[in-house]
């Protein structure tokens, strides 16, 4: 329904009570019909713009409910572990924007694996911004028609806001000596990690596997037969990154986790003793943020929604990011000691683009009969 749809439908049933009520033959009746009328074809001026080509529906404007309010309420769909970052963020942007706008900002925020918090979305869980795994969660909304195409080109680097690299934690000491991918293989490690079907981290995980065996110089055959060998010693596929961090350190289970790298730093902040490594061969593990449109649309939050996004481009958010172990998008911040002392250089890099985008790895690895269902099929055998 376009926007001047629902105004238009509210004057025709004024009118048609106004004819319902009143006859014409009577003064007050012609005049209130007069007037109905009226209103009606003002409404329908003003929407023709005189021309009757192209609609304003094309490109939605901020609905002007939420400026002209005190208050206004965001809701923040994100991926599992970004939840310490945005609790520190979250407060900062409140203060800014009350500053600059004199209005409060609150939010509702919900976590969980990415896969999950795409589904939810589309099925009405009514987000303004989307945090996620990978930009192959957020394209998916977008072909469900609730964000325009090109949203990664509204915002700095493609709509990447933060970023991170695999890890592979050990058990205390290391008692299997990991220091490589290939030696979750050669040296019959039980391995802990989340499944791509419904967490982001998990196909990254994935990725990063097969990323290992192809910067390497084998080929998908090798890297096919290496990634199988890996799942085959995995005990258990958890919903999302939260669960398998449990299964592996609460619970007890296997003798490694794969886990993104600010997750492990932000366990030890926490003051826990996490052993781990960063492989040399290692993939980029990038999270785009982008604005719901039709959300934000329907809730009349658009300028505050981009107002937030913005925010966590700048230092002070990235900052953020970084003391909770998100490696930087900003290419300045990324070249200061604090980054390159905390941060352990990898030498080969893998990234998506590798691969020919989200569209292509789904369709090869994740789609149902794709690469990772042939492999768990084997697995049951």
């Amino acid at each position: 329904m376009s926007l001047w749809q629902r105004p238009l439908e509210i004057l025709q049933a004024i009118a048609e009570r106004r004819i319902n009520r009143f006859r014409v033959n009577s003064l007050k009746g012609f005049v209130s019909l007069f007037l109905a009328g009226t209103m009606l074809s003002v409404a329908l001026a003003a929407c023709s713009g005189g021309e009757g080509g192209s609609s304003s529906t094309e490109t939605p404007s901020a609905s002007p409910v939420a400026a002209s309010k005190s208050n206004v309420e965001l809701t923040l769909v994100s991926f599992a572990v970004t939840k310490a970052a945005h609790e520190a963020i979250i407060p900062k942007f409140v203060e800014q924007w009350k500053k600059d706008h004199n209005q409060t900002v609150t939010f509702k925020q919900s976590y969980g694996g990415s896969g999950s918090q795409t589904r939810a979305v589309i099925d009405g869980l009514e987000a303004d911004v989307v945090h996620l795994a990978l930009a192959g969660d957020t394209t998916k909304i977008e072909k469900a028609g609730l964000i325009q195409s090109g949203w990664e080109k509204e915002v700095p680097n493609n709509g990447i806001v933060s970023k991170s690299v695999a890890a592979i934690i050990t058990r205390p000491g290391n008692p299997k000596g990991v220091k490589t991918w290939e030696d979750l293989v050669t040296k019959n490690v039980k391995l802990i990690t989340a499944d791509p079907k419904t967490s982001g981290i998990a196909k990254w995980n994935f990725l990063a596997l097969w990323n290992s065996i192809i910067k390497t110089g084998g080929d998908e055959a090798k890297a096919t037969e290496f990634v199988t060998k890996v799942y085959n010693n995995v005990p258990i596929l958890t919903k999302d990154a939260r669960e398998a961090t449990d299964a592996f350190a609460k619970q007890g289970q296997g003798d490694v986790l794969i886990n993104y790298e600010n997750e492990v730093i932000l366990a030890q902040q926490k003051g826990e003793k996490v052993d781990y490594v960063i492989p040399d061969v290692n993939i980029s593990i990038d999270n785009p943020i982008a604005v719901v449109d039709k959300n934000v649309d329907k809730h009349g939050t658009r300028e505050v929604a981009e107002g937030f996004v913005k925010f966590l481009y700048t230092p002070e958010a990235q900052q953020e990011f970084i003391k909770l172990g998100f490696r930087p998008v900003d290419e300045t911040l990324a070249q200061t000691k604090e980054v390159t002392d905390k941060f352990p250089k990898v030498q080969t890099l893998g990234t998506v683009q590798d691969f020919g985008g989200w569209e292509e790895i789904d369709k090869k690895f994740f789609a149902d009969g794709g690469v990772f269902d042939k492999i768990q099929a084997q697995k049951k055998k």
